[in-house]
């Protein structure tokens, strides 16, 4: 028999099964599903951006209106001046979300002490974001182990309980079980991947980042049939073996990814984003009761260049308010290095918990290529950082030097550039992740093809035995 039709009798032979056609056709959908729900989300929120981005042109247009003129106060208006910052998806984010749906990706900042604002909107509720979001990603992680033991349990075991194992082992060449295990590996890759790469088409996606999804899914997909190989093998009910697999996927997927995340949290205590929120505006509420030389001296430590510049008559004055936000921001600049390198410390445990959980490996290189993750978001906020120096150096010459806003000032204040894409591919992670699919696979393939021979040698020894 040709090699097409041993592949077409294979083929009819595995579709032939209610089972196996109905996992497959419920991964297309649910893959499907996943990636139409990440383009219904990164819609969402474009959508937001836009509408945000047209109030912001009319409350910035209300407030040049109502409050400049020929005489108009610099500081007055920078402080009613809110400007509009965002972080638009990049064009893998369909695929895996991330922190986006936890994280702002629209933040209006002022003049203003920059920490007071940047995590004011932290106020997600850890519970409802436990589940995490539905998107391709999760279908490949959580879902796809499911249809693997499902089509893939009993391989060998099926075959034992039906009484077709002998016969199928004294059949000439060895090419049996790589064809039927090649076969469902292609199935399942199939129904997982065309869904994604239909969405890339939509969403104008590049075709280098879906190669690497794609070939972390391959990888990903390998090592769960090298799992059901190796758990096929050694037991002796379909049955039974499939709920050992079940229990991997439980013991790999959810358990220790969940006990060792619990692990990198406690070894790397992280404070929340608010605490450098109130700790800021506690420095600046303290600048009220504090001599105003005082603040001044502070914020010449960093900007001399306004020395000399801080006189002013009366108890107030908007550059000493700015002056005492500045200084707010600068006193927790410490704070806010540990808590950014607490992040990224995390982040750093993880990819390396990545290399030996084969669940956490995928993820990490599904986001780092999408840009959704912690680096991903931790860069908007530096872009935001770079906005807000370009802010105050803007307003400080007009607080320092008394000089007038006028209306026609509004149109040179300086506005947000959306950063870059920073996502890269984590070949570290994927070159990992292909170790662990080789190893699983060679480790699946030599138990199956030991068993393979065992049953052959008791045959021709009791041949043997029946000849003399």
């Amino acid at each position: 028999m040709s090699a097409p039709s041993i592949l077409s009798a294979e083929l009819r032979l595995l579709l032939r099964s209610g089972r196996n056609l109905l996992a497959l056709i419920l991964l297309l959908l649910l893959s499907g599903a996943a990636v139409w729900a990440g383009i219904a989300e990164i819609g969402h929120q474009r959508a937001t951006i836009e509408r945000v981005e047209a109030e912001q042109t009319r409350d910035l247009a209300a407030v040049a209106a109502a409050n400049a003129g020929p005489e108009g106060d610099p500081g007055y208006n920078a402080y009613y001046a809110f400007m509009l910052t965002q972080d638009p998806p990049p064009p893998l984010a369909f695929a895996a979300i991330g922190q986006r749906d936890l994280q702002p990706y629209v933040l209006r900042v002022r003049a203003l002490g920059l920490q007071a604002q940047l995590y004011d909107s932290e106020t997600y509720n850890p519970e409802l974001a436990l589940p995490g979001v539905f998107d391709w990603a999760f279908v490949l992680i959580y879902l796809l182990p499911l249809v693997v033991i499902a089509i893939g349990h009993d391989l060998v075991t099926g075959e034992r309980e039906t009484g077709r194992f002998r016969l199928l082992l004294s059949l000439p060449g060895s090419g049996l079980w790589r064809r039927r295990i090649g076969l469902r590996y292609g199935a399942v890759l199939a129904a997982l991947g065309l869904p994604l790469i239909a969405g890339a088409i939509v969403m104008a996606a590049p075709v280098s980042g879906i190669a690497i999804m794609l070939a972390a899914a391959a990888f990903y997909c390998a090592f769960w049939f090298g799992v059901a190989m190796l758990i096929g093998a050694s037991l002796r009910t379909s049955a039974t073996s499939a709920a050992a697999m079940v229990g991997c996927w439980i013991v790999l997927t959810l358990l220790l990814p969940t006990l060792a995340n619990a692990a990198i949290a406690r070894s790397v205590p992280v404070a929340k984003g608010i605490d450098l929120t109130l700790a800021q505006r506690e420095i600046v509420h303290r600048g009220w009761d504090i001599p105003k030389d005082e603040t001044f001296e502070r914020f010449f430590v960093n900007h001399p260049e306004w020395r000399g510049k801080e006189a002013f008559e009366g108890r107030f004055h908007w550059k000493w308010y700015y002056a005492m936000h500045q200084v707010g921001d600068e006193a927790v600049a410490d704070e806010v290095a540990d808590y950014r390198a607490s992040l990224a410390e995390r982040e750093d445990l993880t990819r390396k918990l990545g290399l030996i959980l084969p669940g956490v490996g995928t993820m990490t290189v599904l986001h780092r290529i999408a840009d959704t993750d912690i680096a991903g978001q931790l860069a908007y906020q530096d872009s935001i950082a770079a906005y807000h120096a370009r802010l105050r150096g803007f307003y400080y010459p007009y607080l320092f030097d008394d000089r007038s806003f006028t209306r026609d000032d509004f149109a040179r204040i300086p506005r947000y550039e959306a950063r870059a894409t920073t996502g890269t591919p984590d070949l570290g992670s994927l070159v990992a992740l292909g170790i662990l699919a080789l190893l699983g696979l060679a480790i699946g393939s030599q138990r199956v093809a030991g068993l393979s021979g065992r049953p052959r040698s008791k045959f021709r020894e009791r041949g043997n035995r029946g000849l003399m």
